[in-house]
């Protein structure tokens, strides 16, 4: 665990009903912030949330704006305005760019891109310009560099890169920093799908299937969800308020 005092005390966490939202969730609620965790079905966040008091699940949609207004104002009406967003909800799917359907591209951009748009948008509009706070996407190394196969998830995690460089300009002058954490490939659930996908795709064993990402990454192993959340309570210490607008690579020196 992190060493050092928190600059926040009450978190809205997007995607927090598994992986790394759920591991960010339960970290910052062991330091005793309190963490909002949305996500489109509740009965996930429920379950991160059993024993906890410091996490209180919240359905939410990120790709709906009215949605994400409302799961804002919902935080604000429980426990005052957030000074942390983490937009963290995400999906992907994977195939070759010449047989990628309109649907799929637009769901990529409406829920990484679009949906991290409408969390931080609706945060700020409640958010005390002039008090420390934290906005961080977690993005990923494929929001640093192209990898086949997944190019509408490479658009929008580059266009999120993007978003929190030229918000984070824009908020310079402000108590608020925005920063982008782009991990490689890590153990999630969202991995355990991409890699039976590619069994099923190339007919290889779920086994040799994960050993092939695996070995992206030069230290030949997967990233933790704990190592994405060491590194948000990192950037949510007091002393961390001059690092704004970075894309920090988690991803055992891929990028």
């Amino acid at each position: 665990m992190m060493a050092g005092k928190l600059a926040v005390k009450t978190a809205i966490v997007t995607g927090g009903g598994s992986g790394v939202g759920a591991e960010i969730a339960r970290n910052l609620a062991t330091l005793g912030v309190t963490v909002f965790i949305a996500g489109r079905r509740l009965g996930p966040l429920e379950d991160v949330a059993k024993g906890n008091s410091n996490i209180i699940p919240l359905a939410a949609d990120v790709s709906d704006q009215a949605s994400v207004e409302k799961l804002v104002q919902d935080v604000v009406a429980k426990a005052g305005a957030p000074d942390l967003i983490i937009a963290n909800a995400g999906m992907a799917e994977s195939a070759s760019f010449i047989r990628a359907t309109l649907d799929s591209w637009q769901k990529n951009i409406d829920v990484n891109l679009t949906g991290t748009f409408h969390t931080f948008q609706q945060a700020l509009r409640v958010m005390d310009l002039a008090k420390p706070a934290r906005l961080i996407a977690i993005a990923s190394t494929a929001g640093l560099k192209g990898y086949g196969y997944v190019a509408p998830y490479c658009a929008a995690k580059h266009g999120v890169v993007g978003l929190v460089r030229a918000l984070a300009a824009e908020l310079a002058t402000s108590a608020i920093t925005v920063n982008a954490i782009c991990p490689g490939f890590t153990d999630t659930p969202m991995l355990d799908q991409s890699i039976a996908n590619i069994a099923q795709t190339t007919g290889m064993s779920e086994d040799a299937a994960r050993a092939s990402l695996a070995k992206i990454n030069p230290q030949n192993r997967f990233i933790t969800p704990q190592e994405i959340a060491e590194t948000v309570l990192w950037l949510c210490s007091e002393h961390a308020g001059s690092m704004t607008g970075q894309a920090i690579s988690v991803s055992g020196g891929e990028i």
